[in-house]
């Protein structure tokens, strides 16, 4: 029998937004600053580094504040807008998800009122000229190019989670934004506490003038780390700190020794009831005590959660790193007759739940999306959150967890950047996670990111983190991880199509080249010549630590380790090399496949065949050698850096600018400089990986002779990407393999080519390949199938479907307005675009997620 508690609710009332205004005008007169009147409408004392930031931002610099996970920056953020409204301009407040942005959009319209706040999210538009806006970044980088007139009057802009301008997809648009917003507006960057913050904030100052750098390390809510196992179904588990106290109770450094002791215990008791023969095991404080590896009992998901309940320590967030999983624990503790809620809560789940869908989702989609299952766990406390969910029911989990009704959320990675979900507990299920191709440790930097989510503000005197017991854990291992505060941040911006033409048109060839000499990147690559020169060294040595570490007896294991690498570089890489490549007939093509499958399989049988795989200790050497194994393409990564650091961003720049030369996008005038042509004005309102290839497809006509639907089916093919790899292709194409669907698929991939081999002549990075697997689910969906009838063409989740979906509207959106702007350039039939638009812009699709 599941245990049921019932947990208190602080109810404490803050003031209302006009009783925090009429405090502030009737002191107003007695502050010397704005910043300190701002202070004294607030429920709460402000930390030093949030006084500190208001200080220097009244004062009219720009703020870069680097602090942990519910620290409080988002302070800074509200008094910049609190100070914009003083000043009577413009404050836009930038994030990098769209979820972020509508939380966000609704604490501000509580605050301000819905008339003084916008959101724009690409699919989304809300009172745009609002003095307060809202935005993606993506947003406020097309407004920048399009030199908008929202942008009038902007004074300040918050970019919040700047650090996220470290992804390799998105990053760069931080990075654009600092660069190109005019100098008269302040910028307000929060970010999580990174190693080189500095570097960040000298980068910030040399782009955009004085900046103040605002850091603390110091966690509002102490954080206690703790392990949970387990002996066997019969038994409860057993909460266990990881680290060691003194004698006044005060966690050391040092790894619990009971925590290894019952660790050891419970191997000692594995290898008792194992039916094979013992082999050579790890001991748990990272050394060998040669008696066998076992594997104990690893903690049932229900029973974890059962006994947090039970210990007072929800509500938590269980992080799982995959979908699947997330959607298992719910069904095990259903299937557990797990409760967590009383009979009254579960009604006003029921309640609210009814309330949030009534009307946004026709009773077909919510049979398709198990909404009856998913609200009968939501009622019984529990829920999943991942992007494998519509937005609507990500929202509704949000929502009732803010309201302490759900008490744990099985979430994936992705909550943990910076939705406002803070837990009294958080629990990592594994200290690795599968990266696409293997499974790779956790970084401090991600480990961080997830734990910070324990511990609220003004509720909690303590987070509390817990890693359950798995297989492979060593208690060292989450010691290291727990320690480490901080990771790098690290530039990824890399000029594309379109951002050459948008510098182009509205600059000189040499002043766009100046200007990206200014970005991050190259920042980066001036000054850190000896940073990486240094970096090679040690990561040389370190590799040299490993190799001994996972010395083996039974033959080469850095050899066993570079088969490993080679396969997986071959099993992520091999078929987009080929579709990069061109074939004069499909055989070739097929071909070409099958020796890739061929040379898959050899490397496969030569990992089996290798006579490390045959070695007792092999799990405990591939601990070390996917560290090997993941330094060394870092190595690989910092010496190809190392090479290109000087002048490599206006490099790319130049080569860029030829292959829009040749092809037409950017003609020499009278006085030789490059100037856009029609062609480059269409490309100037694309954006996005393949912006070349489809104004190419625009401005070639190859997509000139499609219906609405048909143009849907083929675009598709542009935004889609599967999440495990697969065929690229569907097993069949509307209209046959003959029909016009097949056919203008064909030429796009022709032209994707005949494109990626222009690119990688001039030195430039592959793209990802088109791929068509979903022409049809999204031709079936355009022609006004159900969302039950699509979601059966595959193993598609809702939240993916929805997904590409809003990509794919956004994409046609922009062919829009580039055929809006150059109609005498864009061969496509007018009408078409916006009724291939509406055609899928409906359902689950045009909920917006704002009511």
């Amino acid at each position: 029998m599941a245990h049921r508690q019932v947990h208190s609710r602080d109810d404490r009332e803050e003031p209302s937004p006009s009783q925090r205004y009429a405090r502030y005008m009737a002191e107003r007169r007695h502050d010397v600053t704005l910043a300190a009147g701002f202070a004294r409408t607030l429920p709460f004392e402000l930390d030093d580094f949030q006084k500190q930031a208001d200080d220097a931002l009244e004062a009219g610099r720009n703020v870069l504040v680097a602090a942990p996970t519910g620290a409080g920056k988002t302070v800074v953020a509200d008094f910049a807008v609190f100070l914009a409204r003083h000043r009577g301009v413009k404050a836009f407040y930038t994030t990098p998800i769209k979820a972020l942005s509508n939380q966000k959009y609704h604490d501000l319209v509580d605050l301000y009122g819905s008339d003084a706040v916008g959101l724009l999210t690409g699919d989304t538009s809300v009172n745009s000229e609002a003095d307060i806006v809202v935005m993606t970044t993506e947003v406020l980088r097309n407004m920048l190019y399009e030199r908008s007139t929202t942008l009038d009057r902007l004074g300040y802009v918050i970019l919040d989670e700047v650090h996220y301008l470290a992804d390799r997809f998105r990053g760069p648009v931080w990075e654009e934004v600092i660069i190109h917003l005019p100098s008269s507006v302040r910028i307000i960057a929060l970010s999580a506490t990174v190693s080189n913050v500095e570097d960040f904030s000298g980068w910030i100052s040399s782009v955009r003038g004085a900046t103040s750098l605002v850091v603390s390390e110091h966690r509002p809510v102490p954080l206690e780390q703790h392990v949970i196992i387990q002996r066997d179904d019969d038994h409860e588990p057993e909460l266990i700190d990881l680290y060691r106290t003194d004698s006044s109770g005060r966690p050391t450094t040092d790894v619990n020794p009971h925590l290894l002791r019952r660790l050891n215990d419970l191997d000692t008791r594995a290898r008792r009831h194992s039916p094979s023969s013992p082999k050579k095991r790890r001991r748990h404080d990272g050394g060998d005590d040669g008696r066998g590896d076992v594997r104990r009992h690893v903690p049932k998901r229900w029973a974890v959660v059962d006994e947090l309940h039970y210990l007072d320590l929800l509500p938590g967030i269980y992080f799982i790193f995959s979908r699947a999983g997330c959607d298992r624990a719910v069904e095990q503790c259903l299937a557990a007759g797990l409760e967590l809620t009383t009979d009254e809560e579960s009604e006003r789940i029921g309640r609210i739940v009814d309330d949030m869908v009534a009307g946004q989702l026709p009773d077909s989609d919510l049979k398709a999306l198990h909404f009856a299952r998913f609200r009968f766990a939501l009622q019984e406390g529990f829920a999943p959150h991942h992007a494998g969910m519509i937005a609507l029911f990500r929202q509704i989990v949000e929502h009732l967890f803010e309201l302490g009704l759900v008490r744990v959320v099985f979430a994936t990675e992705t909550l943990a950047l910076g939705i406002n979900m803070p837990a009294r507990c958080v629990v990592v299920e594994k200290l690795e996670k599968f990266d696409g191709t293997a499974h790779v440790p956790l970084t401090p930097g991600e480990f961080t990111q997830l734990t910070g989510r324990a511990g609220r503000r003004g509720v909690d005197d303590i987070g509390h983190a817990i890693v359950v017991d798995h297989q492979g854990f060593v208690p060292a291992m989450a010691a290291a991880l727990s320690s480490r505060r901080v990771y790098p941040l690290h530039s990824s911006f890399r000029p594309t199509f379109n951002m050459a033409v948008n510098l182009l048109s509205s600059s000189d060839y040499d002043t766009a080249r100046e200007t990206l000499d200014h970005s991050f990147a190259q920042w980066e690559a001036n000054e850190s010549s000896v940073d990486i020169e240094a970096r090679i060294r040690t990561l040389q040595d370190a590799l040299a630590s490993y190799e001994k570490a996972f010395r083996c007896e039974h033959g080469d294991f850095r050899e066993y380790m570079t088969i490993r690498m080679r396969l997986s570089d071959l099993q992520k890489r091999g078929r987009g090399d080929i579709a990069r490549r061109r074939f004069d007939s499909p055989q070739q093509r097929r071909q070409a496949l099958r020796r890739l499958e061929g040379d898959i399989a050899e490397l496969r049988d030569e990992e089996r065949r290798h006579p490390c795989r045959s070695c007792p200790d092999l799990n405990r050497h591939l601990v070390w050698g996917h560290r090997w194994m993941r330094e060394t393409r870092e190595l690989e990564r910092l010496r190809q850096r190392y090479d290109d650091r000087t002048g490599s961003v206006a490099r790319r720049f130049d080569s860029i600018c030829s292959i829009l030369e040749s092809l037409g996008y950017l003609e020499r005038d009278s006085s030789d400089a490059l100037v856009l042509t029609g062609r480059g004005q269409v490309l100037r309102r694309l954006y996005g990986d393949h912006d070349l290839l489809v104004a190419e497809a625009l401005v070639d006509g190859v997509l000139g002779d499609l219906q609405p639907r048909e143009l849907a089916t083929v675009l598709s093919g542009v935004v889609y990407e599967a999440r495990h790899g697969g065929d690229d292709e569907p097993g069949r194409y509307p209209g046959g393999e003959d029909g016009r669907i097949a056919r203008v698929c064909a030429r796009m991939r022709d032209l994707w080519s005949r494109l990626e081999e222009t690119r990688l002549d001039a030195g430039l990075d592959p793209s990802e390949p088109l791929d068509f697997s979903l022409a049809p689910t999204v031709h079936a969906w355009a022609d006004g199938s159900d969302l039950a009838e699509v979601l059966s063409h595959g193993n598609m989740t809702g939240g993916d479907f929805v997904r590409t979906m809003k990509r794919l509207s956004d994409l046609l959106g922009q062919i829009s307005s580039a055929c809006d702007a150059r109609p005498d350039v864009a061969a496509v039939r007018p009408g078409v675009v916006a009724a291939a638009r509406d055609a899928i812009t409906r359902g689950v699709v045009a909920y917006s997620g704002v009511d």
